[in-house]
């Protein structure tokens, strides 16, 4: 099983939300997931971004590889 820290979008039409979920890599992407460990709100001015830090550092030490878009997330987060 190969684990993933991925998005999930949420909100209406042309105004997306999306969790960064810890979900097994086959499940779709709006679909099961073992856990919640951040939002991120593109629509918001500025930007929001949030992770539990003790989460996601205990499930990228556990082999959980992010995706493209989540790693800019996070590294773009640790820079300011």
């Amino acid at each position: 099983m190969a684990v993933k820290i991925r998005l999930a979008r949420h909100g209406a039409k042309k105004r997306p939300y999306y969790r960064v979920v810890v979900a097994d890599s086959r499940s779709p992407r709006d679909g099961r997931f073992i856990e919640e460990i951040g939002r991120y709100n593109p629509c918001a001015e500025p930007t929001m971004v949030s992770f539990n830090d003790e989460r996601l550092k205990y499930w990228l030490e556990c082999g959980a590889q992010p995706t493209d878009t989540v790693a800019r997330l996070i590294k773009g987060r640790e820079s300011e």
